[in-house]
């Protein structure tokens, strides 16, 4: 039997208050914690360069692993070197506290 905990989506059980919506001045002092990141509306993006394609491709395939662990995926733009992430809780309509929290991962890689 597989534990609780270990299944996916398992980190969002209960947790439902990371998955409200925030206010305005929620969000402004949220961004102030990711201070790379610009607002889009509902979203929040940043953008990277790397030396090549491959670099940037290996960023994507981490930041990949922090979505699936997370179950919250990031919008993924890439054009060889240059890569762009807006996250926003799509079936929210919204930014929540998930967004900041996978931001601030992926500042941290």
């Amino acid at each position: 039997m597989t534990p609780a905990n270990s299944l996916p989506g398992a980190a969002f059980r209960g947790g439902m208050a990371r998955r409200k919506l925030l206010s305005e001045a929620d969000i402004a002092a949220r961004l102030a914690g990711v201070p790379k990141w610009t607002r889009l509306g509902n979203t929040i993006a940043r953008s990277w360069e790397f030396e090549d394609f491959a670099e940037a491709l290996a960023f994507i395939n981490k930041v990949g692993a922090l979505a699936e662990a997370m179950n919250h995926h990031p919008d993924i733009v890439n054009s060889w070197n240059k890569v762009t992430l807006t996250l926003s809780t799509h079936d929210r309509g919204g930014l929540t506290e998930l967004d900041f929290e996978l931001a601030k991962k992926i500042d941290a890689l």
